[in-house]
């Protein structure tokens, strides 16, 4: 596919500084060699771009721009991004921030893939890629606005073993040489799944291949110990051990019985990254905390063994919360509704709406009418005509959509590998999806059965991401307050959009709220951050049921609805699931750092929160939190980072287009 040139950059001030720097050179191995005097003896520049530039921020003029280069040294290739020294664009980022994003010299051979992003032809927009480790830190985006994309990804081919994956065109793997090892480690998607160019891993017992191509993400209970019981609605839930879950379902618990390898593995790899500029405690800009405060946690039973003593919060929590988070008000009922809307049925202040559902929630008996609003599947300025117009013609959409994979033989079956394998993983999933809600218990109950169909639709309809597993807990909800198919359809779909990303096979979309998370714990607790660094804990994987399926596990059923229409406002942030992360940490940063948690010990305590954690507190420390980052925080989510949409305006899943 050719590179067209979407932008006039000729006004740019970036690509102008850019030109003044060095006009853009390109080198290949297999032509002449660059060698820069500010290379160390023995290295040669092979692919030198400028104008390459990271955005810390949502908006394209505070972006940093730099210079892209890909060195050769002895037998190894590195990559290095350094900001240019002095830029015209308007951020507001300081040097010493920018400084955080330099990327000094790192090895290919710890690098586990690179996503390239190509707009759509017709959308505005830059190439981009992201380069993802080994042990699953994911750099912030690094956009092309000059090209260049092709022979950044040529030249490494060149260096290294470079195959594009089979998932998904547009992911590059790395030395990825598809050992029975590797692989079974690459599907558990685990940190340890280092490439076998740098050395081979160390085996470890029990490891099992796996190689259905649908991805199985733990999104249960991985506390061996924890309580068989868990409250939906006050009614007690059994839990029931299926053998055929067991390959699935158990992904974090690998995670738990590997830890020391992968911490082994991970511990250099970010200790590297954070001396190179990636989180570094003397490189990042913090937020004025005040002095000689000692924080006490309210819902701690026991203070932390006397020999340990804990850093103080650098927060007043308790504080904090009071001074800036709003206590909670009534939920929104049917009167009040009313109020926003005009004699047509459009809302006149969605703002207000959305601050007036962030305060209190909904109530139950309009939640099927006011969702689709906060899901987008409604437009705010839409009248009633208009909507059952839309209502009409998207269930014959979906009813076409159904009739696809209902109408498939059993012939056809047979030599339809991949509807197969995805329709068996979905009617596992649904027979264990909620069953002690009343709406689903029982035998042959109708409404598992609309569950099942549902995501077999979806499958088709979004025939790229397919099903994962988790996505049956994100639709549960859903169809129960819209109780109509149809309509229950078009909402998943709508919040599939911002939540797909977390489905994806490499998991970009994981990884980069994982590291998201990262930067806003090292900004809001630094304290707790060091802890975490020190104890190689900085991968967040203990967070990760909570982000895959926005905290499901975690509060019983009726005030999981509550949180999930919290965050579909988007006030005061689309990212108020990472501070409610936060929240949660700094709630329990006494036993955590008291007790001296390891991974393993901190895994299972997470875990075990289920259930344990009060809404109402939480939603105000995190409104709190949000609103103390400030532009600070915004300033550590990337561009993209879910449920954000796509920074350009394309698809999801983009369409494969030739590179290599």
């Amino acid at each position: 596919m050719l590179e067209t040139e979407i932008h006039d950059l000729s006004d740019d001030p970036d690509y102008a500084a850019s030109q003044l720097h060095e006009s853009v050179t390109m080198t290949r191995s297999d032509s002449s060699k660059t060698s820069s005097s500010a290379e160390p003896d023995g290295a040669e520049v092979v692919f030198l771009k400028d104008n390459v530039a990271i955005h810390p921020t949502q908006f394209a003029s505070e972006r940093i721009s730099g210079r892209l280069k890909l060195i050769k040294q002895g037998g190894a290739l590195l990559m290095a991004w350094i900001p240019y020294r002095h830029q015209n664009s308007n951020a507001r980022l300081s040097e010493k921030d920018r400084s955080l994003y330099t990327i000094k010299g790192i090895s290919l051979a710890d690098v586990r893939s690179i996503r390239r992003h190509t707009p759509a032809l017709g959308w505005q927009g830059w190439q981009y890629i992201i380069v993802v480790m080994s042990s699953g830190l994911a750099h912030p985006p690094l956009y092309f606005y000059s090209g260049g994309v092709k022979e950044f990804l040529a030249t490494i081919k060149q260096h290294v073993f470079l195959v594009r994956s089979a998932d998904d065109a547009n992911v590059f793997l790395v030395n990825d040489f598809q050992n029975p090892l590797q692989r079974t480690l690459s599907s558990l998607e685990l940190p340890m799944a280092v490439s076998l160019g740098n050395g081979s891993p160390t085996s470890i017992a029990g490891s099992t291949s796996h190689s259905n191509e649908n991805q199985t993400i733990d999104v249960g209970n991985v506390s061996g110990d924890a309580s068989s019981l868990s409250l939906y609605n006050g009614r007690p839930r059994s839990k029931v051990h299926d053998p055929a879950r067991d390959l699935s379902i158990q992904v974090l618990e690998k995670f738990s019985r590997v830890t020391r390898f992968a911490r082994e593995t991970t511990s250099q790899l970010f200790s590297e990254g954070l001396n190179n500029g990636i989180g570094g405690h003397e490189k990042r800009s913090h937020i004025p905390y005040p002095q000689g405060y000692t924080y006490e946690d309210p819902h701690e039973a026991e203070g932390p063994l006397e020999e340990v003593t804990v850093a103080p919060d650098p927060l007043e929590f308790d504080k904090l919360s009071l001074v800036w988070g709003k206590p909670r008000q009534e939920v929104l009922g049917s009167d009040e509704w009313a109020t926003f809307l005009d004699f047509e049925g459009r809302v006149v202040d969605p703002k207000a709406l959305r601050k007036r559902i962030f305060y209190g929630g909904v109530d139950r008996n309009i939640r099927r009418e006011v969702w689709p609003f906060l899901l987008e599947n409604f437009s705010f300025d839409s009248t009633y005509a208009e909507r059952e117009y839309l209502k009409s013609v998207k269930k014959l959409e979906y009813e076409t959509i159904k009739h696809q994979w209902q109408s498939i033989s059993s012939e056809q079956a047979r030599r339809f590998t991949k509807f197969r394998e995805r329709k068996g993983l979905i009617d596992k999933d649904v027979v264990r999806t909620d069953r002690s809600i009343s709406f689903y218990e029982g035998d042959d109950n109708p409404n598992v059965n609309l569950l099942r169909d549902i995501l077999l639709t979806y499958s088709f309809y979004n025939f790229d991401l397919g099903y994962c597993q988790g996505m049956s807990d994100i639709l549960s909800p859903i169809l129960y307050v819209m109780g109509d198919e149809s309509k229950a359809f078009w909402c998943f779909v709508s919040l599939m959009e911002r939540l797909g990303p977390n489905f994806n096979r490499d998991q970009n979309g994981m990884h980069a709220q994982l590291f998201a998370l990262c930067k806003l714990v090292e900004l809001l607790d630094n304290p707790l951050h060091n802890y975490f660094k020190q104890n190689d804990c900085l991968n967040y994987f203990f967070c990760f049921r909570w982000i895959l399926i926005q905290f499901k596990r975690e509060f019983e059923y009726h005030r999981l609805m509550r949180l999930w229409e919290v965050l579909w406002t988007h006030h005061p942030s689309e990212h108020l699931h990472l501070y409610i992360c936060v929240a949660v940490l700094k709630r329990y940063r006494r036993k955590i750092m008291g007790e001296q948690m390891d991974f393993d010990t901190l895994l299972k305590f997470i875990n075990e929160l289920s259930g344990c954690i009060d809404l109402d507190t939480i939603l105000r420390d995190a409104e709190a939190l949000c609103i103390c980052a400030g532009e600070s925080g915004a300033a550590s989510i990337p561009p993209g980072t879910p449920p954000s949409l796509p920074v350009e305006s394309s698809l999801l899943y983009p369409q494969q287009d030739d590179v290599l």
